[in-house]
């Protein structure tokens, strides 16, 4: 007996980063892929041994509320509702490929709708500037366990260890935790313990920060879903944010991370935050999946 096999799909894709923190990228207008299984591509492509390579997936697609939509996936399958470095990524490969011709345009993720602004050169877009929209402070709605209206430079116990963090939320759960030295730091054995911790119901991103000066942090992070990335937009600008709020920097810094520098404007005017930063080509490739 002939036994009977799927036959394999093809999949164009494309790979980009900003600051190192790398997705596969499907263009949505092309390529259909069942709502069901892309959690279960995202784990496949995202694997770094035996897939693509990648912190996820990003599908570019159609939108009928904004001018695309970006569709998010953690590296472990999970959807996520926003990634800053991803959606810069969006945005130049929407412009540089021709999906549109404007240099400003609005992106939704997550059910929250972003404008983004590219800064082109010779029809290439160099770097990209996005209205992050306003920090979220409310615990219920970050969402993490506390008593308080906020939670600035709050203690919580992990690992049997006292640490400090302040939480906000960008469209997706941060914990800001400040850190002597973050080169130093062991994130592979903390992160998962921060990742998981009961008092965020939906899992956490983390940031270590290091403050260098008043307009300048360093920062790595663990990504919920991911481990630890080169780089993470939301997570520096919530960085940026706690920095404020614990009177540690001014209200426009640059984030360095492992990767390269984001900078981030949280405006007092109106409570926005502004993050700036590059995105990348890497290679273009097809896949075959069954």
């Amino acid at each position: 007996m002939t036994e009977n096999k799927e036959a394999a799909v093809k999949i164009p894709f494309t790979k980009m980063h900003g600051c190192g923190n790398d997705y596969i990228y499907i263009n949505g207008f092309c390529t259909a892929i069942p709502q069901a299984r892309k959690s279960e591509l995202a784990r496949s492509l995202s694997d770094r041994h035996f897939g693509i390579g990648g912190d996820g997936l990003i599908f570019i697609n159609p939108c009928q509320e904004a001018d695309f939509e970006m569709e998010m996936y953690n590296a472990d399958g999970s959807r996520s509702e926003m990634c800053g470095n991803g959606i810069r990524c969006v945005a130049k490969y929407a412009h540089d490929r021709g999906l549109t011709a404007q240099e400003r345009f609005s992106v939704l993720s997550g059910g929250q709708i972003k404008y983004v602004e590219l800064t082109v050169e010779n029809g290439e877009t160099k770097t990209v500037r996005v209205d992050m929209g306003k920090p979220c402070l409310t615990p219920d709605l970050i969402p993490v366990e506390a008593a308080g209206e906020r939670v600035v430079d709050e203690p919580i116990l992990v690992g049997q260890k006292e640490y400090r963090m302040t939480c906000v939320s960008m469209g997706n759960p941060h914990a800001v935790v400040f850190w002597k030295d973050v080169d130093g730091l062991d994130i592979e054995k903390i992160g998962p313990f921060f990742e998981n911790h009961p008092r965020f119901p939906k899992r956490t991103n983390t940031e270590f920060v290091e403050v260098i000066d008043r307009s300048h942090v360093k920062m790595r992070v663990w990504e919920r879903g991911t481990g630890e990335t080169l780089a993470c937009g939301t997570g520096s600008c919530a960085t940026a944010v706690a920095c404020a709020l614990n009177g540690l920097t001014n209200r426009c810094i640059e984030v360095q991370v492992l990767g390269g520098r984001l900078d981030i404007d949280w405006e007092e005017k109106t409570d926005h935050v502004f993050m700036t930063g590059p995105a990348a080509f890497v290679f273009d490739g097809e896949t075959d999946w069954t």
